[in-house]
C-alpha cells in the first residue's frame, strides 16, 4: 500500500522510525518531510499529506506532530480526510473498520515508539467494512463536508 506519511519538527525521529516500519512490513512510504529537526508548520505536513491522498498519489497518511492533535485539526479541513488522534490499538483499526479513516495521527510526545508501530501496524491492516449502517453514516459525514450554509 502506498501510505503518505509527514511529521513536523516535534514527530521528526518517530517518523523516521515508522517510515522503515512501513518499508519493513512491504507498504511504499511517501515520506513528505519534514526532513530535519528544524522548526516546521504541522498544517504544512498535513497539506502534503492530504493532497496526496487527494491526488490518489496515496492509499493512506500518517501525521505526526507533539500531540496528535493539530495534524489531525488541519488535515480534516482538506475534502476527503478523515484523521484521527489514535493513542490506542483498537481506535486505529476501529476508525478505519467502521468510520474510513484515512489519515492517523500521532502524538510524538505522548507516545513512545513501540506503542505508535502497533498503532501504524493496526491502522493499515484494517479495512473498511461498508455494512450499511457505517455506510449510511460515512454518508452523512460527507454530507456534513458538502454542506454549504447560507
Amino acid at each position: 500500500m502506498k501510505i503518505a506519511i509527514g511529521a513536523d519538527h516535534a514527530g521528526f525521529s518517530m517518523k523516521e522510525l515508522i517510515v522503515k516500519q512501513l518499508t519493513d512490513e512491504g507498504h511504499e512510504p511517501l515520506d513528505l518531510g519534514t526532513h530535519s529537526q528544524e522548526r516546521v508548520d504541522y498544517p504544512d505536513i498535513a497539506r502534503a499529506v492530504g493532497e496526496a491522498l487527494q491526488t490518489g498519489k496515496a492509499q493512506r497518511g500518517i501525521l505526526i506532530c507533539g500531540s496528535g492533535v493539530g495534524s489531525s485539526v488541519a488535515a480534516n479541513k482538506m475534502r476527503g480526510i478523515r484523521a484521527a488522534v489514535c493513542h490506542d490499538v483498537y481506535s486505529a483499526h476501529q476508525g478505519v473498520e467502521h468510520d474510513d479513516m484515512n489519515v492517523l495521527c500521532l502524538g510524538s510526545r505522548v507516545i513512545g515508539i513501540e506503542l505508535a508501530r502497533e498503532l501504524v501496524h493496526a491502522f493499515i491492516s484494517a479495512s473498511f467494512i461498508g455494512e450499511d449502517r457505517y455506510q449510511r453514516r460515512l454518508d452523512k459525514v460527507n454530507e456534513l463536508e458538502n454542506q454549504r450554509v447560507p
